[in-house]
């Protein structure tokens, strides 16, 4: 489905891949996000670069609002929960303005802590 804003000239339609994108960049601008995560394979969060932001975010599109789940890998020894609530309000804020679509729900799923370069610690182990 996609987002839908009807004007006088006509419907522009937005569709949830974009709306991904910007709610996944928006994600990684926070301090503390080392990035998304491509889900977990074999027990290990897949650590996804800025080419494939749209794959650590889900994001459900109506006409007017959206839910959008973002799935995060962190920095070990940041605060989760301050870094999830500046997730959602960055990503609530930058897809609001672009797409002028109300974020209903921004939830914020952690696959993932790195502890040091190229060691990673994954939920469930």
């Amino acid at each position: 489905m996609a987002g839908t804003i009807e004007a006088a000239r006509g419907i522009t339609k937005i569709s949830e891949d974009v709306v991904a994108i910007i709610a996944g960049l928006a994600a990684t601008e926070v301090s503390g996000v080392v990035g998304m995560s491509g889900g977990v394979a074999g027990g290990i969060a897949e650590l996804l670069g800025r080419k494939n932001l749209a794959k650590g975010v889900k994001a459900n599109v109506g006409e007017k609002e959206a839910v959008i789940d973002l799935f995060l890998i962190v920095d070990f020894g940041v605060r989760i929960p301050d870094v999830a609530f500046r997730v959602q309000e960055s990503v609530k804020r930058a897809v609001e303005e672009m797409t002028g679509l109300r974020i209903s729900e921004a939830n914020v799923h952690i696959q993932g802590v790195i502890l040091e370069k190229g060691e990673q610690k994954n939920e469930g182990q």
